[in-house]
């Protein structure tokens, strides 16, 4: 499972729990790839609020390391009491992201390979 595949099903299955999700995807500039933004780079992949949690998590592949802006953010936003979860390709394939989002059991559509 790749991390865009991983990050789609996650916003997909956010939607279906009734939470309201944001992901900013890249776009395609002279420069390669780019995300606008305007202050730190690093903040995770997906913002998911609703059920009064406000959660934010960062998509990687199993191998996959978090940037040292990544890392910096989760330290910020861990010391402020958000929710933030790293999840990878296992945590889909384990459950592990359904309970955390409250699916546990549910019928889930499964739109990954």
């Amino acid at each position: 499972m790749t991390e865009d595949q991983l990050l789609s099903a996650v916003v997909e299955l956010a939607k279906f729990a009734g939470f309201k999700v944001c992901h900013f995807r890249p776009a395609r500039t002279e420069k390669g790839w780019r995300t606008a933004v305007q202050g730190h780079k690093g903040f995770p992949d997906v913002i998911i609020a609703g059920h009064t949690r406000f959660i934010v998590a960062e998509v990687k592949t199993a191998q996959g390391s978090l940037t040292d802006e990544q890392a910096r953010w989760r330290l910020e936003l861990d010391r402020a009491g958000v929710e933030y979860h790293l999840w990878r390709p296992q945590d889909w394939d384990e459950g592990t992201i359904a309970r955390e989002l409250g699916c546990e059991g549910a019928e889930i559509p499964r739109r990954h390979p």
